[in-house]
């Protein structure tokens, strides 16, 4: 950098500020030769900025027979800033291509007063010229600490006849102790305001989670709210249809006779289903319903994610809010996924991954997992005893678990062939079984076999009404009124020849065959079975169709699956199988179908290709 940049005044102040300087001692000169001379210098370490402490001091006659252009500069420097910028008249002086305006001889010393902070960490404090990162002026320090313009210190330290001394604070030193710094610049940070913007930092933080507590809390308000309306209009819809009694119980009013099989199809009824609303949910092959919470729990492919399995949880309240639970990498490809019916929030999902594992939905993690010895392909709850499980595998084992003993199954049976159990159902206690006897329904390509745990009899044993059907399944199971239907396709059969014994199907592979569904209903003895009625109908002929029974008190009980040949969900009164509904779907297959019952409404709820149908019916 080029010398520094002077600061020219008119040359009657500049007479009158050598005198005035020259009546006081210089720092510039040389510094002294003992020890007492050091001592009676002020001590510079008081001001924090050398320009200031040169305004005190003034010129030394040494520096004025030296006449260095760089010293007269400091000297000058010096008694412009302790002026405050301008003369003791006021008058306005021009400092390079800069002007500072003239000021009342009053006001000067206060208004105009120069700050040290402002330049602090910026300039040299020599020359008040910034510093550079390069070139001569660039920045560097000595061994005390104190940062100078390499020119400038540089010009400092030869002009001492002996051992050299920071203009700041007086160190010994010499011209080999100064250090070059690489960096740009160098402000120094108030400790306290650090604190203070940290504190104030730490603050915003909370109020931004308390905020986002408060809007979770108003979301559930809000819920709360619609599900409050929906309870008040229900109360007086059925306020105008019944009567309360004194107690302020509502006394329902039924029509006598009424059952599904009374019912034409097409024509409403009080318990005709209606389709309620269409929720978009691409990727999805399996779901369960909490009617206590009244969520939806999905299991579906995620396309963002490479097609990985996720958990989607969604409200069945408007606006059906939902949220994906993405899962270990290890638990892939669900098989079957069934909620907890003791209200547990508790989900139970099988895996072909051979895992077994356990979620919680309330906070959306993993409780429990389970390794397995093949692909699992369905897993029920226990209805009587929350803590076991059950899984049916690819291999046509079946395995029992207990939640209390997360090692691994307490119990692995085989079935009575290798083929996959592809459905099973924990069964509602019977009296006729000793106390704690707890008993299973699984379906295989078979038929339907029955399983006892805590007791002697542990089966498999086939149930003998099912045999000769041809190929099992589905089975649909419903615990409150105990009602079994098992779903079967003809048993194609190869001879020898590769002959078939059968006719071969005219409809196309995809359109579905005529098959037949069965109704059973357990006599005394949990092994016996009787036979309540059957019907044919046009099932599945590749895959595993699902089914479900729809139980509506003082309605009745019906039976829902899909019929392939028309693409549509065919409703049908049990035990007589006289089809009262037919729902129109989005598209075939059907991939799951539920129902549950809540706020005085039946929800059918059915998944085919990308979308969930919502059908809905009012209960009395």
């Amino acid at each position: 950098m080029a010398d520094p940049h002077y600061v020219h005044l008119d040359d009657v102040d500049l007479q009158e500020e050598d005198e005035e300087a020259s009546e006081e001692p210089s720092v510039i000169g040389d510094v002294g030769d003992s020890e007492q001379e050091d001592e009676d210098e002020p001590d510079a370490q008081t001001d924090p900025n050398y320009a200031l402490y040169l305004s005190r001091m003034g010129p030394t006659h040494e520096a004025e027979e030296a006449d260095s252009d760089f010293e007269r500069h400091l000297v000058r420097t010096a008694c412009f800033l302790s002026r405050g910028g301008c003369g003791g008249d006021g008058k306005r002086r021009r400092i390079g291509r800069q002007e500072t305006a003239a000021f009342d001889t009053g006001e000067s010393s206060q208004s105009s007063q120069w700050n040290p902070s402002e330049i602090d960490g910026l300039f040299c404090p020599i020359c008040l010229e910034a510093w550079t990162n390069d070139g001569d002026h660039y920045i560097c320090c000595l061994p005390c600490g104190h940062i100078f313009g390499m020119s400038c210190i540089e010009k400092w330290l030869g002009q001492s006849k002996r051992q050299g001394k920071c203009p700041q604070c007086n160190a010994k030193c010499k011209l080999n102790d100064v250090r070059k710094l690489f960096t740009s610049r160098v402000i120094s940070v108030d400790e306290e305001s650090q604190k203070r913007i940290r504190s104030l930092e730490a603050k915003c933080a909370s109020f931004e989670k308390e905020r986002a507590e408060w809007h979770k809390r108003e979301a559930e308000l809000l819920k709360g709210q619609h599900v409050l309306e929906l309870k008040i209009r229900l109360l007086i819809e059925s306020k105008a249809s019944g009567s309360i009694n004194a107690t302020g119980t509502f006394e329902r009013r039924f029509v006598s006779g009424l059952t599904f099989g009374s019912n034409t199809c097409g024509q409403a009824s009080p318990c005709s289903f209606k389709l309620e609303k269409e929720l978009p949910v691409a990727g999805a092959h399996l779901f369960d319903v909490d009617a206590s919470n009244q969520i939806l729990l999905i299991s579906r492919r995620h396309a963002g994610l490479g097609g990985k399995d996720v958990l989607t949880k969604m409200s069945l309240i408007p606006p059906y809010d939902r949220d994906d639970i993405v899962l270990p990498s290890s638990l892939n490809s669900i098989r079957d996924l069934r909620l907890s019916p003791s209200n547990t929030n508790l989900a139970l999902f099988a895996c072909l991954g051979k895992k077994l594992a356990v979620l919680s939905t309330e906070n959306n993690n993993i409780i429990v997992s389970y390794d397995i010895p093949a692909a699992a392909w369905t897993c029920s709850w226990d209805l009587n005893d929350s803590n076991y499980m059950y899984a049916g595998l690819q291999n046509g084992y079946l395995l029992v678990f207990d939640m209390r003993q997360t090692s691994g199954p307490v119990e692995s049976l085989k079935g009575l062939t290798r083929n996959p159990i592809h459905t099973v159902h924990s069964l509602s206690y019977n009296s006729a079984l000793p106390t704690g006897v707890r008993t299973v329904m699984s379906a295989s390509s078979i038929g339907l076999c029955l399983w006892n745990f805590g007791g002697a009899a542990k089966g498999p044993i086939l149930v003998p009404e099912t045999e000769n059907q041809g190929v099992c399944i589905s089975l649909a199971y419903c615990h409150r009124t105990d009602d079994i239907v098992a779903s079967y396709r003809p048993k194609v059969e190869f001879s020898d020849e590769a002959v078939l014994t059968q006719p071969t199907p005219s409809r196309a592979i995809g359109q579905g065959t005529v098959g037949s569904h069965v109704l059973l209903k357990r006599a005394g003895s949990s092994s016996h079975f009787l036979k309540l009625g059957s019907s044919s109908g046009n099932v599945c002929d590749i895959g595993l169709p699902k089914s479900a029974i729809i139980n509506i008190e003082n309605c009745g009980s019906l039976f829902a699956s899909e019929d392939k040949l028309s693409s549509e969900l065919v409703l049908e009164e049990l035990s007589s199988f006289t089809t009262v509904q037919r729902l129109n779907l989005q598209r075939s297959p059907v991939q799951d179908v539920k129902y549950t019952s809540f706020l005085r409404k039946g929800l059918l709820s059915c998944l085919n290709g990308n979308t969930l149908q919502l059908f809905s019916t009012k209960l009395s």
